[in-house]
């Protein structure tokens, strides 16, 4: 089974100051509100090549976790997903493409990634 395609020509949904605002909250602590990470720790997003590549790759990253990093699929939707991307793709001199919500939403499909829990008890705000 092939993993969908991620196309910069769908329209995109979120905002770059969303996604900011989804990085601020979620990621900046970790990779530094200047995207230089942590050396030995947290990797730089800025320059990063795995970032910048394929959107599937650390869009996958986010739902399913990896290493250190923790799985967001039950803290972000879809659209915070594709909004954090889309700004990490294109801040601190990365020029990668955008990430549609729609790409995000049938990958989190296909790789059978957890759902968003908005309950009382979730972590979702």
């Amino acid at each position: 089974m092939a993993l969908v395609g991620f196309t910069a020509a769908a329209p995109l949904h979120a905002s770059a100051a969303d996604g900011k605002a989804v990085y601020q909250k979620n990621c900046a602590a970790c990779h530094m509100p200047t995207g230089q990470g942590i050396p030995g720790a947290f990797p730089a997003l800025a320059g990063n090549a795995f970032v910048q590549g394929p959107a599937k790759d650390p869009a996958t990253v986010l739902l399913k976790g990896r290493g250190g990093m923790p799985d967001f699929s039950q803290n972000l939707t879809d659209g915070d997903i594709a909004a954090v991307l889309t700004y990490a793709r294109s801040s601190w001199g990365n020029q990668a493409p955008g990430v549609p919500e729609g790409d995000v939403a049938a990958l989190r499909t296909e790789i059978s990634a957890g759902v968003v829990s908005a309950g009382q008890m979730s972590n979702k705000h």
